[in-house]
């Protein structure tokens, strides 16, 4: 596994600000199919931005990382509790959580471990979820200017863990009964500042920054501001969503 922790310590300030949130439909839907809403445990969860949309819908909601950073940066809540804790090991009850949901994280976790934390400390009933995203959606033109970023520039650069989110996670192991979910996306109005902004937060990119001393999205600066327009107009940015869902215990 790759040191998580660095990686993301070191992006934390771009993470809090410029990750897009999550559909609340979506959160409400997986509220809806859980046990009960006591307790959502929100596993690898960053600044926070599914452990406050959770927090609307059930009692209690755990949210754990291995990044003091990343949590030093999360809204907190009267019923939220950040833990800096691993995926795999965690101070969670025995059989006390609903609902556990992973975002954007699951390609970093020790699967077998994480799998069987999930397990434990699942009540019956339990659910498991696993969202992942891969490139956000704009025009022809702005696609062509992100995947030139993403795959010419930074394609060395991304942790090799990256490759499970951009297969959707269909190479993972998922070994729970599999419950049927809706199509979602993850959309957000956003002007130029924002995307731009957003693509400062890959970690290759810093991995990039640090082996340089150079942004590598400074040269595309412009062609970016060209292809968006009036720079503070805003568009609609899109990411198909990967939802798995599946019955713990």
């Amino acid at each position: 596994m790759s040191d998580t922790s660095a990686l993301f310590n070191r992006q934390a300030d771009a993470y809090s600000a410029n990750r897009p949130t999550y559909d609340p439909a979506l959160i409400a839907w997986l509220g809806q199919q859980a046990p009960d809403l006591s307790l959502a445990w929100d596993c690898g969860c960053g600044t926070g931005q599914a452990t406050r949309d959770l927090a609307r819908h059930f009692q209690r909601v755990v949210g754990t990382d291995v990044s003091a950073e990343q949590l030093s940066r999360a809204e907190p809540a009267a019923n939220i509790d950040y833990r800096c804790e691993p995926a795999e090991r965690t101070s969670l009850a025995d059989a006390s959580v609903s609902l556990t949901l992973v975002a954007q994280a699951l390609h970093w976790f020790d699967l077998e471990r994480f799998y069987a934390e999930v397990r434990r400390v699942s009540l019956p009933g339990g659910l498991l979820a696993v969202i992942s995203y891969n490139l956000p959606q704009l025009t022809p033109e702005l696609d062509a200017l992100v995947s030139q970023l993403y795959h010419d520039i930074l394609g060395s650069y991304w942790a090799e863990e990256r490759r499970h989110v951009e297969q959707g996670y269909r190479t993972l192991a998922f070994p729970f009964e599999r419950i049927e979910v809706p199509p979602f996306t993850l959309d957000a109005q956003w002007d130029l500042a924002r995307l731009l902004g957003y693509l400062e937060s890959w970690s290759a990119l810093a991995t990039y920054r640090e082996a340089h001393g150079a942004n590598p999205l400074d040269p595309l600066r412009e062609r970016f501001r060209q292809a968006w327009g009036e720079p503070l107009e805003t568009r609609r940015v899109s990411w198909p969503l990967t939802v798995n869902l599946g019955k713990v215990a």
